[in-house]
Order: C-alpha cells, then structure tokens, then sequence
C-alpha cells in the first residue's frame, strides 16, 4: 500500500510539473513588454510604471515560483516577513542599481539562473541537501538574499526596455520596484491562503511532495528553455543557415508580388542621412514640408529596437502642439506622408540601451533638409522659435 502511495505521489508530481510548465512555457521567450505596455508609459508617468511593475511581478511565474517556495513550509507571521524582506532587499538593489547604471546582461542566461533559483528553493524544502548528497543545506537566508540579487538582474533588463527619463531616472525606477512589491505583496497573500487551506488537510504531506517536485521539474526544464534561447543569441551563426533558407523561400514567394514596389527601390533615394543615437539617449530628425507634399522614407537601426515617434508641427505654431503619424518600438520603418499642413516633419529617438546606435535614413519627395548648410538649401521658411521636448539634429 505505501508502495502504491509513493507511486501516486511521484505520478501526480509528474503531471503537477508539467501543469506548471506549461504555464512557463507561455513567458519563456516573451523577453520584453508588449508595444502597448511601451507606448502607454510614455505619456502615463511613474503611476504607469507603478502599474506596469505590480502587473510583471504577477505574470512573472519564475519569480512567483520562487517566492512560493520561500513561504511554503514558513508558519509564523515573523519568519515569512523576514524571508520575503531578504529577497526583497536583494532583487531592489540590483534592480535599481543596474538599471540606474544601464547595466544589461544576456537576459536569456539570468532567466537560465533564475530557473536554477526555483530548483534550489523546492530542492532545500525536501530536505534534499541531508537526504541525497548527505551534506547540511547552505544558510537559508544567504542564499535567499543571494539568489534575489540575481532576480533584480532579471527585473532590470524589463524595465531597462521601455523609454526611461533621463531627468526623473531613479523615480521611474523606485516606481516600477514600488510596483514590483506591490504585486508581490497581493500574490503573496493569495499563496499564504492556499498554503494555510491544504495545510489542514491531511493530504498536506502529498500536497508538498507534488509542489516542491513540480517546481524542481519546471525549474529544471525553464533552465533548458532559456539556454537554448541563450544559444541563439551567443552562437547565431549556428542558426544561418536555417534563416537563409527560410529568407530564399520569402524571397521567392515575394518576387511575383513585389513588380510595383520594384520602381519605388530602384528609382533611387534622394538622401541618405546618418543618425548617431547616443547611449540612454534621444534625438530628432525633421525635414520642412509645404501643404500637399510627400516624403517617402526608410530607415534602420543596426540591430536596436528604438522607441520613435513619427510626427509634424505646424508652422509657426508657439503652443506646442505636434501631430503623431506613427509611435512604436523597433529596428526600422518605411512609408510614405503627405503633408496635412506646412511645417517641420520627421523622427524622435529614443535609444535605452548601454551604447550608442546608429541610424541610415533614406528619404526622396518635396521636402527641405534642415540640417544642411543654409548657403546650400533653398531659402527655408521662417521658423518660429517654440520650445521643444526633444534634442532636434541641428548638424550631422
């Protein structure tokens, strides 16, 4: 009968780690917030990042995991306190440390680490370290301090990927960590609830033995997941080959289709302009268009995705008012404008990464360059001094 007993526990455990697994199957790979997420902050201010903190900590199954293994076994209101506040203390000084200082590490291989961090957690809660390698288990509360500097390491290369302000820099940061614990508070009153509930019960024991097996077999497999993405990223020329496949077959698929856009490519650009982005920095890029003219454009980062902001303002406009064509996050854009009305038109770059990114755009149209030599350009409108957000590219 207990053979069959263990034999249930461990099959039970089996399917409870893939159960959960599959949970961290969904975040895997999802490195980054979404293009809403990114754009919304812009204008939503440190109750934004609040609010985007509380929400990553909640979908953020790895650190929650993490956190439930802390708690799992922890009785008295004094011992959970003084544990979570270890791994709160240890994920707040990386996080605002590295991110105040643009510090950014693989992101794969810290959620590699962090996957580790889940094994280790629910390995020390079956006494794993007495019962399989017959050694006493390393201080508790080092280790939890130690494993929550490396989930800070984690946090920061989320928050690190939307547009921080330079000027209010570590208010967003202890914003998004105010949100973090936030978040970590609410789902930590969830976990003590459940926790509290089964363990009245008497299949408590079962129940420990299929959570902390599980976390050890998600652990486990989330650590493969995300050193597979590592390799991708650390070895990409193991993976050309399949890309080049892959980008043959578009190009043949496409080379019926394309007959149109063929006079647009090789009619040839009037200008092709260089933009250095500096790093943690912004920069504009603007063109002056009468009423009724058109720009084509194209451009591209080397391998940065920028926040931009595709906009135009009016003429001799002193309120600062300015209209957004296109907002969005990424490595390169292209399209057409026709001008709604006279005035300055073009880019604002945001670049959040530790170093600096260089931008090629080719344009052709009505337009004028403002950023060419006055004795060199047609006579230029009259612009009226207004005050601007923006660092605008007065010489290249």
């Amino acid at each position: 009968m207990l053979f069959r007993t263990n034999l249930f526990t461990r099959i039970f455990a089996i399917g409870a780690g893939l159960l959960i697994i599959g949970l961290f199957s969904q975040v895997a790979y999802a490195h980054g917030m979404s293009e809403a997420d990114k754009l919304a902050i812009i204008e939503g201010g440190n109750l934004r990042y609040m609010w985007l903190g509380a929400t990553h900590m909640l979908s953020g199954y790895d650190h929650l995991a993490f956190v439930f293994g802390i708690i799992f076994f922890l009785t008295s209101f004094r011992d959970i306190a003084k544990y979570v506040t270890a791994f709160t203390l240890g994920h707040s000084v990386t996080l605002i440390y590295a991110t105040f200082n643009a510090i950014q590490l693989n992101y794969f291989a810290i959620d590699a680490v962090i996957g580790l961090s889940v094994c280790y957690i629910a390995f020390a809660n079956i006494d794993g370290f007495r019962k399989y390698l017959n050694i006493n288990p390393p201080n508790m509360m080092l280790m939890i301090v130690s494993l929550g500097l490396i989930h800070g390491f984690g946090l920061s290369t989320r928050l690190q990927e939307l547009p921080l302000s330079e000027d209010s820099l570590l208010l967003n940061i202890i914003s998004f960590n105010v949100g973090i614990e936030l978040g970590q508070v609410s789902a930590l009153a969830l976990m003590l609830l459940l926790i509290a509930a089964w363990r009245k019960s008497h299949a408590f024991q079962t129940f420990s033995l299929v959570a902390n097996y599980g976390l050890i077999l998600a652990g486990g497999l989330l650590f493969l997941m995300q050193m597979h993405g590592y390799a991708h990223t650390s070895n990409p020329e193991e993976f050309i080959a399949s890309a080049e496949a892959s980008q043959n077959k578009e190009s043949d698929k496409k080379a019926a289709t394309d007959v149109g856009s063929e006079d647009f490519q090789q009619s040839g650009w009037k200008d092709s302009i260089s933009i250095t982005i500096p790093a943690r920095g912004d920069k504009e890029y603007k063109f002056y268009l009468a009423k009724g003219a058109t720009l084509e454009y194209t451009w591209e980062a080397d391998g940065a995705a920028l926040f931009f902001d595709f906009h135009g303002e009016p003429e001799g406009d002193t309120s600062g008012y300015f209209k957004s064509f296109k907002k969005s996050t990424e490595s390169q854009s292209s399209g057409s404008l026709t001008a709604s009305f006279a005035g300055t038109h073009g880019w604002y770059w945001k670049n959040n990464t530790p170093s600096p990114v260089n931008i090629v755009l080719q344009a052709k149209g009505e337009y004028q360059r403002l950023d060419l030599n006055k004795a060199l350009q047609p006579a230029e409108p009259k612009q009226t001094p207004r005050s601007t957000i923006h660092d605008t590219i007065d010489s290249l």
